[in-house]
């Protein structure tokens, strides 16, 4: 027996065809009693529905905004050419993209953004932001007004999104204390932490994946606090030179975030006196050169379209209340060494 059909539902349920398709598309004048058996002859029958032909035959347009900090981080721009990829080889038929950039250190002016967002009509949001109380308010709005949300690359937990699309940050953090510490030949010795702000959810989930893993297996190393270089090439040299004089025995730095430029143009001058292992993140054109150039020893990172295709599918999924294949949108997490650099 072939997969049932409307026609199957219909002749089961004792309705027209035209009363399945009102029960389906969940519309008005339908009653109640008849709604019942409708439903009843899809449970009996096992009919599971088709939702991108429903919504082909409906000529759906999906509209969805990607909201991303503005600012000079090249694995952000990445994200953008993806995005712009997407819609130049005809991906996005049938779906309006739309990029919205948001000050990472004015949660304000990044809830006025949302709340535009909200009134605008998407039907999902896909936002990349660090947690604070206004962000989650404004995300609660969103759900208040029916729109789908998911936080991308970094998680907002407290906060009502809908899903978390991005790789697990402790396990990529405890990857990271792995690496260090393997690296590291069993000596002993002081490791920098440095992250461009602490109040992203990756960067704390990071660091405790990396402090568990230190803690557990290389007793013998001392991580030092975290330093926040805020992306300002300035502000990185002068948090780097200070560390640097209190603590000469550093052996290892370990970047948080993606803001990698400004860390590797600072760390420049203090390489000549000594050699630290170097573990960062996202494989950005910056972090490309550094591993050819032997300036770096590993890059921990996370493919760029995969995180935007799963965000969309994901969004058009809670749109159509429909189920996520949880295999698909799992991000994986990919080491990078100069050996296997592609």
């Amino acid at each position: 027996m072939g997969k049932p059909t409307v026609h199957d539902i219909a002749k089961s349920a004792g309705v027209s065809l035209a009363t399945v398709d009102r029960v389906l598309n969940a519309r008005p004048g339908v009653r109640q009693k008849t709604i019942d058996r409708v439903n009843a002859a899809v449970d009996t029958l096992g009919y599971v529905r088709d939702l991108s032909a429903a919504n082909l035959a409906r000529q759906r347009e999906y509209r969805m905004a990607f909201v991303l900090p503005e600012g000079p981080s090249q694995f952000v721009e990445t994200l953008r050419d993806a995005l712009r990829e997407m819609q130049a080889n005809g991906m996005s038929e049938r779906l309006g993209l739309k990029q919205f950039k948001i000050p990472p250190r004015d949660p304000h002016v990044a809830v006025k953004i949302l709340q535009q967002i909200g009134a605008a009509g998407f039907d999902g949001v896909a936002i990349m932001a660090p947690e604070t109380p206004e962000i989650r308010d404004a995300v609660y709005r969103l759900k208040e007004a029916g729109i789908a949300v998911v936080a991308l690359v970094s998680d907002l937990p407290s906060s009502q999104r809908d899903r978390f699309v991005g790789i697990d940050n402790i396990a990529a953090g405890r990857t990271a204390g792995l690496l260090m510490g393997r690296f590291q030949r069993g000596g002993g010795g002081k490791l920098l932490i440095v992250a461009g702000l602490m109040t992203a959810h990756e960067a704390i989930e990071r660091r405790l994946g990396f402090d568990e893993v230190i803690a557990e297996r290389f007793p013998e190393l001392t991580v030092l606090p975290t330093l926040e270089g805020h992306d300002d090439p300035e502000r990185i040299q002068q948090v780097l030179a200070r560390a640097f004089k209190l603590n000469p025995d550093v052996s290892g730095v370990y970047s948080i975030g993606s803001g990698n430029l400004p860390l590797l143009q600072a760390l420049a001058p203090f390489r000549r006196d000594f050699s630290p292992v170097i573990i960062g993140h996202e494989l950005t054109p910056t972090m490309r050169q550094a591993l050819l150039d032997d300036q770096i020893d590993a890059v921990i990172t996370q493919n760029v379209g995969h995180l935007v295709r799963s965000a969309i599918r994901v969004l058009k999924a809670k749109c159509d209340d429909a189920k996520i294949l949880e295999s698909q949108e799992q991000i994986r997490i990919d080491i990078v060494v100069r050996e296997n650099l592609q």
